[in-house]
């Protein structure tokens, strides 16, 4: 599996998304950057579990 993004990648990603005005929910993450979906899925046991890290939840 090709991983893209490093676990602080991920996070600040996230955070960008966040910050952007971006919808983070699991479902449109996965629709509109499935390579962020898969990096974090690969560092952490779920997505809420990433959006908790990234201080979001």
């Amino acid at each position: 599996m090709d991983i893209a993004l490093d676990a602080d990648q991920v996070i600040n990603r996230i955070k960008e998304l966040q910050r952007n005005g971006v919808s983070v929910s699991k479902k449109q993450v996965k629709q509109s950057d499935p390579q962020l979906m898969r990096s974090a899925l690969f560092y952490f046991p779920s997505w809420e579990h990433a959006l908790k890290n990234a201080e979001i939840v």
